[in-house]
């Protein structure tokens, strides 16, 4: 017992009363890894504190990864690392160069004293479900991309609600819980309305989505504009066996459609923002001198990143919809 300490009329909660004692004996190497700590019931008996309090002090520790518990035996240190604040589970759908950005800005904004570990659902409800089961309870916080994943709320329920922060996409199953996200309906609707005069030179409008992993809003937001501005439009699922006419204005979501609409323009002998256009969905590097410039709507991915790392560090229960901005180049 000579390594916690617990004094009424500190100005401190005894929980943390408990964690600053830990930590310290670890500093002083009172403890060391692999050593037992005393159980909840000594320190409840020792200091007449209820099991509650012991529980909260233990369980942070735990989540930071500073200790462990092995059920019937009780808690031991697994690291010495006390300078750990928070342990972040960070669960993304997938990586990608905009995903490795929000990524590489978090890190950047996050500081030293915080362990990040990553993870990947794919698009998987099943891997989303184990991913959540297995992270739950050893972490101070976690991040959740959902993306358009059906019956994933429950799993997410299971998850400390204090401790949750939704990323990139959110609805109303999730209002509950902080977020930075992205409003596509929005997003793409004012996009557009923006690049609305150079767009009235076109004589179709043409989305290319999947719908396997894009956002619905950007479909919805599409056709609000094409519907409320009178242009004429289509939305297709793929671009194969196709030909562009000239008048044509795609809308591409994926970067690989991309490619195949610059390729087959490009066989056709057609001029790309004379004889037909292109605007892009999400910024990248290349597309400033990709075919002498393509346009894009996007998000701020560094912005989310920074965001999301001020939202960890403050415990911010705020709900923030990221910018998003047409850049204009020659695609156009």
């Amino acid at each position: 017992m000579n390594v916690i300490s617990v004094q009424n009329n500190l100005g401190l909660p005894k929980y943390k009363q408990i964690i600053l004692s830990i930590e310290k004996a670890i500093e002083e190497e009172k403890l060391v890894k692999g050593d037992r700590l005393p159980s909840v019931n000594k320190v409840c008996l020792a200091f007449s504190l209820s099991r509650d309090t012991v529980l909260q002090g233990y369980d942070e520790l735990k989540k930071r990864g500073i200790i462990y518990a092995i059920p019937g035996k009780g808690y031991y240190v697994k690291s010495v690392e006390t300078t750990i604040k928070h342990k972040v589970f960070l669960l993304f759908d997938e990586l990608n160069i905009f995903k490795e950005d929000i990524y590489n800005s978090f890190l950047k904004n996050i500081g030293k004293n915080v362990q990040v570990d990553i993870f990947f659902h794919h698009f998987n409800l099943q891997v989303f479900q184990k991913l959540i089961n297995d992270s739950n309870g050893n972490y101070t916080k976690y991040i959740i991309m959902p993306t358009d994943l059906t019956d994933l709320v429950d799993a997410i329920k299971t998850l400390p609600v204090n401790e949750v922060i939704i990323l990139d996409q959110t609805n109303p199953d999730l209002k509950v819980y902080p977020a930075i996200y992205q409003n596509h309906k929005k997003d793409i609707f004012e996009g557009l309305l923006k690049g609305k005069t150079r767009l009235s030179k076109y004589k179709k409008l043409i989305l290319i989505f999947p719908g396997s992993k894009e956002p619905l809003g950007m479909k919805l937001g599409f056709e609000d504009f094409c519907t409320q501005y009178h242009f004429e439009y289509e939305i297709i699922r793929e671009f194969t066996d196709r030909e562009i006419t000239i008048g044509d204005l795609y809308i591409i979501p994926n970067d690989r459609d991309l490619v195949k609409v610059i390729e087959d323009a490009g066989n056709q002998n057609l001029k790309l923002g004379s004889d037909f256009g292109i605007i892009s969905y999400n910024e990248t590097p290349l597309k400033k001198i990709v075919a002498n410039g393509i346009t894009t709507i996007s998000t701020h991915f560094e912005a989310m990143g920074e965001i999301l790392a001020e939202m960890v560090l403050r415990g911010s229960k705020a709900q923030i919809e990221n910018k998003s901005s047409l850049i204009m180049r020659n695609s156009l």
